[in-house]
């Protein structure tokens, strides 16, 4: 939505969201994506565990297989943990789900069960600690925690170097190669609202602008 097209947009935003974007468009590298792009906010998901499960089904697929994956997967069992952990292989697996993922949701379903993890449990934890207990879990690294931190808890300051349409976006903002560590570097001028820096990385160039699209989906 171009700021042109609607110019009382950022004021129609809660205090959060206009505070961050009022932050961020005065950087002279972000501000004129965010201003080409308009209002663009983090917002929470009402189920942590849906929505770790669907990225879990995301991984190293196309998004048609994924997606198709879901439907089969949501129709065929009761998608909480103690659905999925009655689920027998087979009802998995006629699902889609390989051999290797469906032992990723089991894990998954195994720690969300016996931490009796739910959106307040993780709102008491810091990012790092959101981390650390999500990475602990086999087939959760540190894209998906990230993502979810910055998808599913809506937390305002994350920064996944680790995605790559986060540092093509980066690159095409700078006009120049970077190494990780320098994009880290450099994105502490975002802080702390660099999880809202991160949805206009995502849309800095035109070729990238779908990857957000895709991790951002609706579970």
């Amino acid at each position: 939505m171009p700021v042109d097209a609607d110019a009382d947009a950022f004021e129609e935003l809660d205090s959060t969201d206009r505070a961050a974007l009022s932050a961020l468009r005065a950087d002279d590298l972000l501000g004129p994506v965010i201003d080409r792009h308009g209002p663009l906010t983090v917002d929470p998901a009402d189920d942590p565990f849906e929505r770790l499960i669907v990225s879990i089904l995301r991984q190293q697929v196309s998004m048609a297989s994924a997606e198709a994956t879901r439907e089969r997967l949501f129709d065929a069992v009761e998608v909480t943990p103690a659905g999925l952990l009655a689920a027998d292989d087979a009802t998995l697996k006629d699902a889609g789900l390989s051999r290797q993922k469906t032992r990723y949701v089991r894990n998954v379903a195994e720690a969300f069960a016996d931490n009796d993890w739910d959106s307040d449990a993780f709102a008491a934890m810091s990012d790092d600690e959101v981390r650390e207990e999500l990475t602990a879990i086999t087939g959760v690294g540190e894209w998906t925690a990230n993502m979810q931190l910055l998808f599913t808890l809506g937390r305002p300051d994350v920064f996944p170097v680790g995605d790559l349409g986060v540092r093509k976006g980066m690159e095409a903002l700078y006009d120049r190669d970077m190494s990780r560590a320098e994009m880290v570097e450099e994105a502490e001028r975002w802080a702390p609202h660099r999880s809202y820096a991160s949805l206009y990385l995502w849309r800095a160039k035109e070729d990238i602008a779908a990857t957000v699209d895709e991790v951002m989906g609706e579970s």
